[in-house]
């Protein structure tokens, strides 16, 4: 049974849920801030600008996360940059920049669809009211968008959960790591992997339940 194997080697699945949480979290963070910065590049008034951020957004989601992931890991120490010295730390920082970088143009267009959703005549009125170009975005614009973008953001975050299975191909000991170890130990596929698939469920279930929580309370502020 997978809760019998789980038991079994507890510290491998236990170890890799942990690798997992953290990837997604800190993958997420960077998500969130790099595609906040891109939608704004994409909304700019000049137009290099908003070239800059659809090349990031065309690039990173027309290209797989796989290779994405080769090539930060393998790719950029042959152009002289390193994420560490340390060879763990090297690839977990490796899988956290590929997962907010890949997941981050996804944000990029869902915060920008929400920042041009946003009533024009809001950002007339607060610009005839003397606040800058930034300070309406800060004040107006960006905190109306991203109460109205938290079901697409929600199922950002459940994809990210999932891509960090990913991050096994390049050595992090997350959870589909740690299956591919218990497999080659005890030679029972079936019960290692439907193991790890359980414990994916644990964490996609809980955070598409928070994401639906989350919605509705602000439907109901606003």
């Amino acid at each position: 049974m997978p809760g019998s194997i789980i038991l079994e080697f507890p510290d491998l699945y236990l170890t890799g849920f942990r690798f997992t949480v953290q990837l997604s979290f800190f993958g997420l963070i960077g998500a969130l801030v790099i595609g906040t910065l891109v939608a704004l590049l994409r909304i700019s008034p000049i137009a290099p600008v908003r070239w800059v951020g659809a090349g990031y957004v065309e690039f990173f989601r027309n290209t797989p996360p796989l290779v994405q992931l080769f090539f930060l890991f393998f790719g950029l120490p042959f152009l002289g940059f390193r994420f560490s010295t340390d060879t763990f730390e090297a690839i977990y920082r490796a899988a956290i920049a590929g997962m907010a970088l890949y997941h981050g143009a996804y944000v990029a267009e869902v915060v920008r669809g929400g920042l041009l959703g946003i009533d024009r005549g809001q950002i007339e009125a607060s610009r005839s009211l003397g606040l800058s170009y930034m300070q309406a975005l800060r004040y107006v614009q960006l905190p109306q968008t991203f109460r109205t973008v938290i079901p697409p953001l929600g199922n950002i975050g459940i994809a990210l959960i999932k891509n960090t299975s990913l991050a096994a191909t390049i050595g992090v000991s997350e959870i589909l790591f740690a299956a591919e170890i218990v497999e080659s130990r005890t030679f029972r596929a079936e019960e290692a992997f439907v193991a790890a698939v359980l414990l994916y469920l644990v964490l996609t279930i809980p955070a598409g339940i928070f994401v639906n929580w989350l919605e509705r309370r602000l439907l109901v502020a606003r």
